[in-house]
């Protein structure tokens, strides 16, 4: 007589309503998410909250980390992080949490072993809301996907047929006794059978299984339960040479602020090590690009970001922090400066906080590059007042830091020219940048004279007017850092080929990152 699958789950002491005895501890985690600046503007900022998990309320659940895939630069980027995720898995195991495996379609691998067993025992619940099979993108919640998802396989020729390769989670993961193997609608079922409220969830792919499976976001976020993802230890099935054509990894980074906006927040696994660490896959050697936009004169908030993403989303990981759309006096989520390789900074007239603005100071002194446009002559003061109680002001930024010397500008009506200074042809800033003058948008901005130390790239004129005007130039920093400045960047000039090679060219020249520019024709 074959033992019943109550007496077997006895035996094996893991029946789901069972008493633990592990002690469960806090998960101290730094929620992060994406709240609309303004209804309707489809622009961001990024925000970051501490928030307590009782971790004996807390699941952890492991999507489809297989041990093969047809993609086999996803199989090996897997096989990458599995040995951090274990890591991970091991510390909120032992803090209390449930951990959940759910390779799909493997479950015959994991047939009448005890954890299959406990995923099975989880009695089945009504729900106000059905459960859904799979989870498809929801249109009255969410956007369309950022990436496509057509040939999503990055791997190089010859590629494997979109078969199954896979028969069990990458050994890599290790099931503890108390842990369990899951499909479908189980993991839900046994966490509510507990009691579990919240959700971490990791693995792959982020844009399809993660997001769509039974147990993915979007079913246990419509469902009610607090569900974050790991976003470190997840990868998405994107190729770089589908739309928008980035590296992978910013593909990654654009679902993950996908979720983000339309479903859940997402930590690291440095939060549930506690040790602050994020995982990088190896092949992620970008630099990060903080982009700071708050001006109300030239929309870019616009122009700015959807230029990144174009010209630098190649190389780049690309951070964009906009000012508050009811309060001038704050940047949200301006923290991440302190994480940026390199900052591109188009802000005007902005009076902040002191923590605030020592955030680019501490930038500047500690050598790190910076990249300005236009209004950037004129950032963190008002024209003729000093600051309001509470704020700071950074007066003499123009000349100390961009080594310019902005006393105004000419008339909008004119129109307005640029050339690159001959003699300096060779700057990489001015590689494949065509030498004829062209014409440009907006007012001519006064500069002259420059202070000694900046190296002009381009010169500027404005009809009728007899004094030209240095439009470009760099120069090292106060704290030894490049830094690059323009005072084009009205909204029309981001139309422009020269203008969009000169402020690419910057950016790449300002973190040290070598560009592949297209040969002349």
């Amino acid at each position: 007589m074959h033992p019943t699958l109550f007496h077997r789950l006895v035996l094996a002491g893991l029946l789901f309503f069972a008493p633990t005895f592990v002690r469960a501890e806090t998960l101290y985690l730094k929620m992060r998410s994406q709240v609309e600046v303004a209804p309707g503007t489809q622009r961001y900022h990024t925000l970051t909250k501490r928030t307590e998990w009782d971790a004996s309320r807390t699941a952890v659940i492991i999507c489809d980390m297989w041990d093969d895939h047809y993609c086999r630069n996803s199989a090996r980027r897997v096989a990458e992080m599995a040995p951090r995720m274990n890591e991970v898995v091991a510390k909120a195991r032992a803090a209390g949490a449930l951990i959940i495996h759910c390779p799909s379609g493997c479950m015959n691998f994991y047939a009448d072993t005890p954890q299959r067993l406990l995923a099975q025992s989880a009695p089945k619940l009504g729900t106000s809301i059905p459960l859904e099979g799979w989870c498809h993108l929801d249109s009255t919640k969410e956007a369309e996907m950022p990436i496509k998802f057509d040939q999503p396989c990055d791997d190089s020729e010859p590629l494997r047929p979109r078969v199954r390769f896979y028969n069990r989670q990458i050994e890599t993961l290790v099931i503890a006794p108390e842990d369990a193997v899951a499909e479908m609608y189980e993991p839900f079922y046994l966490m509510k059978s507990r009691g579990i409220e919240n959700v971490l969830v990791m693995g792959v792919h982020t844009n399809f299984c993660v997001l769509g499976r039974p147990f993915g976001i979007r079913q246990l976020v419509t469902q009610g339960m607090n569900v974050a993802l790991v976003r470190d230890l997840s990868d998405s099935m994107y190729n770089p040479a589908e739309p928008p054509f980035v590296n992978h990894f910013t593909g990654n980074d654009l679902v993950f602020s996908h979720i983000e906006r339309h479903w859940c927040p997402t930590v690291t696994s440095g939060d549930i090590l506690g040790d602050g660490t994020k995982y990088r896959f190896p092949d992620d050697r970008r630099k990060h690009l903080v982009i700071v936009i708050a001006e109300d004169e030239y929309q870019t908030e616009e122009t700015l970001p959807a230029f990144a993403l174009a010209e630098l989303g190649r190389h780049f990981k690309i951070s964009v922090v906009h000012g508050d759309a009811e309060v001038r006096e704050t940047l949200p989520g301006v923290e991440v400066v302190k994480d940026a390789d390199v900052l591109l900074l188009s802000v005007r007239r902005r009076n902040l906080p002191p923590e605030q603005l020592d955030l680019f100071r501490a930038h500047i002194a500690a050598g790190k590059p910076l990249v300005g446009i236009r209004t950037a002559s004129h950032p963190f003061h008002q024209r003729d007042q000093a600051p309001g109680p509470g704020l700071d002001e950074w007066r003499d930024f123009d000349a100390t830091v961009l080594g310019g010397h902005y006393t105004g500008h000419h008339g909008n009506e004119i129109q307005t020219y640029a050339r690159i200074v001959e003699e300096k042809g060779d700057h990489p800033i001015l590689a494949r940048i065509d030498p004829a003058e062209f014409a440009t948008f907006g007012s001519l901005y006064q500069n002259t004279p420059l202070p000694e130390g900046s190296e002009v790239l381009a010169m500027g004129r404005a009809e009728g007017i007899d004094q030209p005007e240095p439009v470009a130039w760099v120069r090292t920093g106060p704290g030894g850092g490049k830094v690059f400045y323009t005072s084009l960047g009205h909204r029309g000039d981001f139309d422009l080929p020269a203008f969009r090679a000169l402020l690419r060219n910057a950016v790449h020249w300002a973190a040290d990152v070598p560009v592949l520019v297209p040969a002349k024709p």
